[in-house]
């Protein structure tokens, strides 16, 4: 009878799970400590600010436009286009140089050289449309392009205004290549910034170029489809030409 008494508690604690207890709370535990540990991680990442912000002199240049207006009265207002050459015309004085300049730098010219034709001449000139600070976007983006900078820009809002980065771009290897003042080439990671690193996320300026190189396997898929096909760009382009044609 002792050994029906002891295999029916053992039933009883095989059908209830108590022997499992220990080990069911165990997993528990583990399981607890695994969540705990990667909410840490991510809680540990600290967003990382930008670089800030530098303002830099603008200089005038082609296709600029500007507001120029002459006191007193009877008062000259212009508002000309910054030709190819750099100049622009002004009554009563004929050609001045812009392209280059400052506002400040412009104005003060017209001041110097009107002050003959108006006594106590008070030139102000204003600029009215940015047109030749061009920031160009190549490489590994939707469409690639150039477009006049006229607001204060970072690079990841850049990518963005091309239609963001391919599938087949190294968006952790993007440069700017800045001509001014001076050639400097700046290391960009997209990824980072989409994480939080904001620390290569710079600004902007007038004449940079903002490269998004491909993947090493997207190189040698490019490769491979030169060698398997050599005339694909140059049928492409005749086909353009004859729908062109056809067009007209």
């Amino acid at each position: 009878m002792g050994h029906t008494i002891g295999g029916a508690a053992r039933a009883r604690n095989a059908t209830t799970g108590l022997g499992g207890a220990p080990r069911a709370t165990a997993f528990t535990r583990l399981g607890a400590l695994a969540c705990a540990a990667l909410l840490g991680a991510a809680c540990s990442t600290t967003p990382t600010p930008p670089p800030p912000i530098e303002y830099l002199g603008y200089h005038v240049g082609p296709p600029d436009q500007l507001a120029i207006t002459i006191l007193p009265d009877p008062p000259i207002v212009e508002t000309p286009t910054v030709r190819p050459d750099g100049m622009i015309t002004v009554q009563l004085i004929g050609d001045v140089q812009a392209g280059g300049r400052t506002t400040t730098e412009i104005a003060s010219d017209i001041e110097n050289r009107i002050g003959r034709y108006k006594r106590g001449a008070v030139v102000t000139v204003a600029l009215a449309s940015a047109q030749s600070s061009l920031v160009t976007v190549l490489g590994e983006v939707k469409n690639p392009s150039s477009f006049p900078l006229t607001r204060q820009m970072r690079v990841s809002e850049a990518i963005g205004t091309v239609g963001d980065v391919t599938l087949f771009a190294n968006s952790d290897d993007i440069v700017v290549v800045r001509s001014l003042p001076s050639t400097e080439v700046i290391d960009v990671d997209i990824d980072a910034i989409r994480s939080g690193d904001l620390s290569t996320n710079v600004q902007l300026y007038g004449g940079d170029i903002v490269y998004v190189p491909p993947t090493v396997l997207a190189q040698i898929g490019y490769a491979i489809n030169m060698v398997l096909f050599p005339f694909q760009p140059f049928l492409r382009i005749g086909t353009s030409a004859a729908g062109a044609a056809i067009v007209q």
